[in-house]
């Protein structure tokens, strides 16, 4: 059966930098604080104050720029590296000034692209895709409305606090096409960012904040292109991962009934784009607004800010210090230490300090997929329960390695009771041990405890001979009981051993 339509997704990704102050000015860039406390003239945009560009904020939009592989301000006709800000001007009440600071027609980068990862099974698989990247540009934020939605009538506040913010706003190309798909570049954005240090990217905070742009294509064999466009929508209010998947398969699905109703006019280029928010609770979106073209802005080059010209000196400066990127990363890790795709995705994904502590323990043990496991099975988990980083943990790497050579052919279960012993008291793995009860055995030892297992459990052996296998584990059990820490591959072959003598 053919596919009814194909969801054509572009992303606009806003990113708050890490800076202690304003793109502008010298208020404190900081969540949390006080309604209106942290503004100035400047960033109120009172008369007779200036902006003074933020040299750090531009260096972390750069870097991020670079790490979404664009061309840095190559424009034709400008000199190599020229950019410029203009003024975007519209009005609202949590812009006090009535424009923004932002850029245009010569942005400081453009022309990038982000790999995804769009397997099915992410988990088995690795498909890959590039998502371009139209630039990533560095702007001033607006202040935020906090509106009474109680419905009785009440006021709308206005906090100023993030005006004025440095913000990163990236434009993709529409090449997604499914909900999934935007979910995965959205979380290799938040990755790459948070791993170069240019964002926290907190969306409950505001600091990673999102738009989609939807239409749907429609295959019709006597359109001139196989296909119908439907008009253009822009989705707001997008402050989850899981929203912004929830609002696009919404969105696509009325496109498509919206479409069939009235094929005529339901078209793009036949309809305005539009804005529209997205009504998480309802799980519906609600048009707002049709969208504002660029020469509604009426943008003009920023009198009160030199244009920048961003040198090849600089460029080298900057890749320098953002180190390797995810994607590198995780091709690393699975050429340099056999990890599989998945391994190397849930490990970079947990931040360069997991892959460091990762990195040490496999060093140690000289294997790294055993390492990965133990990780796997016992260090998510205990983070997780314990509320703690990496940074925190109480275990170091190397501890942690000879704690997983010490228990190389132990159980899970005894794995974590030693591990547990180690944190709660702070023992090393010997003393650990010793405190679980687990014994250094040799194989004289096991054969005979198996031999007494064999002994006293006639019944089990009766049923094993008549051809119950699974009647061999409660032997196995019953010598890995006595015989705490012994190796659960040594001990099964020894009691096949023995009851081979039965």
């Amino acid at each position: 059966m053919a596919e009814q339509y194909k969801i054509v997704i572009g992303l606009e990704v806003h990113v708050q930098l890490l800076t202690k102050t304003k793109l502008f000015c010298g208020c404190l860039n900081k969540f949390g604080l006080p309604p209106n406390s942290a503004t100035c003239p400047v960033c109120l945009g009172l008369p007779g104050s200036l902006p003074v560009m933020n040299e750090l904020a531009f260096r972390l939009a750069l870097r991020a720029a670079l790490a979404l592989n664009c061309q840095i301000a190559s424009h034709l006709g400008q000199q190599p590296g020229f950019t410029k800000w203009d003024r975007k001007n519209y009005y609202y009440p949590d812009l006090p000034k009535n424009y923004q600071i932002s850029q245009y027609d010569l942005p400081f980068s453009h022309d990038g692209w982000l790999e995804i990862n769009i397997a099915k099974d992410t988990k088995k698989d690795y498909a890959a895709k590039r998502i371009g990247i139209i630039r990533a540009h560095l702007e001033e934020d607006a202040g935020k409305n906090l509106h009474d939605e109680s419905g009785k009538g009440g006021d709308s506040l206005v906090d100023l606090n993030r005006t004025g913010t440095p913000l990163l706003e990236i434009v993709s190309q529409p090449d997604m096409n499914s909900p999934e798909e935007a979910v995965a570049y959205l979380e290799e954005i938040r990755l790459l960012l948070r791993e170069i240090g240019v964002s926290d990217c907190e969306m409950q905070e505001g600091s990673l904040r999102c738009d989609a742009n939807v239409n749907i294509h429609i295959p019709k064999s006597d359109e001139p292109k196989g296909y119908a466009a439907t008009p253009l929508v822009e989705i707001k209010n997008l402050n989850s991962f899981r929203g912004v998947g929830r609002a696009i398969a919404y969105e696509a699905k009325r496109h498509y009934e919206e479409f069939q109703k009235n094929q005529d006019q339901f078209r793009f280029g036949k309809m305005l784009k539009t804005t529209a928010g997205w009504d998480d609770a309802r799980g519906v979106t609600v048009v707002q607004r049709h969208k504002e073209d660029a020469a509604d802005y009426r943008y003009f080059p920023e009198p009160d800010l030199v244009p920048v010209v961003v040198s090849a000196s600089l460029i080298k400066q900057v890749k320098a210090e953002t180190g390797e990127l995810p994607s590198a990363q995780r091709a690393r890790l699975q050429t340099q230490y056999g990890l599989s795709p998945y391994d190397a995705q849930v490990l970079t994904a947990k931040g360069r300090p997991t892959v460091a502590y990762f990195e040490t323990v496999a060093a140690a043990i000289h294997d790294g997929k055993t390492a990965v496991n133990r990780m796997s099975d016992l260090i998510y988990p205990t983070l997780t329960e314990r509320k703690e980083e990496i940074e925190q943990f109480p275990l170091k790497a190397p501890a942690f390695a000879e704690f997983v050579k010490e228990l190389a052919s132990a159980n899970s279960q005894d794995r974590r009771e030693v591990l547990k012993v180690m944190l709660d008291q702070g023992a090393d793995v010997q003393k650990a041990k010793e405190i679980v009860g687990i014994k250094t055995l040799d194989e004289t030892t096991l054969r005979e405890a198996a031999k007494q297992a064999i002994a006293a459990n006639p019944k089990a052996v009766a049923d094993f001979k008549k051809g119950k296998e699974q009647a061999k584990m409660s032997i196995v059990g019953a010598v890995m009981k006595t015989n705490k820490g012994a190796p659960n591959d040594v001990v099964r072959r020894l009691v096949d051993e023995e009851l081979a003598k039965v």
